[in-house]
C-alpha cells in the first residue's frame, strides 16, 4: 500500500464507523424488559474457577499479593453473577483477554477484521457491520442470553463469519426468505441464531465441528 493511502484509510474507517453507528443507533430496538442484562447473569462454578486460575496467576508472577489473592478469592466464592466476576480481574489483564466478557455493544468492521469470541454473553438482539471487512463471532464458548439470538448484519461488499457448537441453529433471513445455514441436525427446541441481513455485495459463512462418525 502505497503512502497516499495509507494517510486516506484511517480518515475513511473513521467516517464508516460513524456512518454504521447513526445506522445501528436508528434501527437499534428497546431492550427488553424481561431479560437480564449480561453483568446482571448468575456465574457459574465454571465461570468462578475461570477468574480463580487468573487470580492465581496474578499472585504467581507478583501482580497481587497473597493478601490481595486472598481478598478477591472471598469476593469471589460469594459472588452470584457475572458482573460481580468480571470485576475482579479488570486491572490484571487487557480488555481482549479477559476471562468474562460483558461488552454487548455493536460489532463494526470497517476496512479491517473485528472478532467477538472466548467466553462472552451474546445479547438477545446483536447489531453487526461489515463494510469491505469481516466480522467473526465465535459462539462455540459463548453464554447466550436468550434461546434465541437475533443479529441484524448490515454487510456492505464485507463478510460476516459464526462458529457454532454442536446443537445451535443459524438461520439466515434476507428479503423475507429464511435460509438454514449449519447442515448439521439439532434437536427440537434447541437454540436459533437468526442472522437479519440488509445486504450489498456481502457474504455470512458458517462454521461448524466437525461431524461425529457413527459407531457401527
Amino acid at each position: 500500500m502505497n503512502e497516499r493511502a495509507q494517510s486516506w484509510l484511517p480518515k475513511l474507517q473513521e467516517v464508516g464507523e460513524r456512518l454504521a453507528e447513526e445506522w445501528v443507533s436508528a434501527r437499534r430496538p428497546h431492550a427488553a424488559s424481561d431479560v437480564p442484562p449480561p453483568h446482571e447473569l448468575r456465574a457459574s462454578d465454571a465461570d468462578r474457577e475461570r477468574i480463580a486460575q487468573v487470580l492465581q496467576d496474578a499472585h504467581a508472577d507478583g501482580r497481587i499479593t497473597l493478601d490481595e489473592l486472598e481478598e478477591r478469592l472471598g469476593v469471589l466464592y460469594s459472588a452470584r453473577t457475572l458482573g460481580e466476576l468480571a470485576a475482579l480481574t479488570t486491572d490484571l489483564l487487557p480488555a481482549d483477554q479477559q476471562p468474562l466478557n460483558l461488552d454487548g455493544r455493536p460489532v463494526s468492521a470497517i476496512f479491517k477484521q473485528e472478532q467477538r469470541g472466548g467466553r462472552w454473553v451474546v445479547p438477545a438482539e446483536l447489531e453487526v457491520t461489515a463494510m469491505f471487512g469481516t466480522t467473526k463471532l465465535d459462539f462455540r464458548d459463548a453464554i447466550l442470553q436468550n434461546r434465541q439470538i437475533i443479529i441484524n448484519a448490515t454487510l456492505v461488499f464485507g463478510g460476516l463469519e459464526i462458529h457454532v457448537p454442536e446443537g445451535l441453529e443459524v438461520i439466515r433471513v434476507a428479503k423475507g426468505k429464511s435460509v438454514r445455514l449449519t447442515k448439521q441436525p439439532t434437536e427440537p427446541g434447541a437454540p436459533v441464531v437468526e442472522v437479519r441481513t440488509t445486504n450489498f455485495a456481502g457474504d455470512v459463512k458458517v462454521k461448524e465441528p466437525p461431524r461425529r462418525k457413527r459407531r457401527r
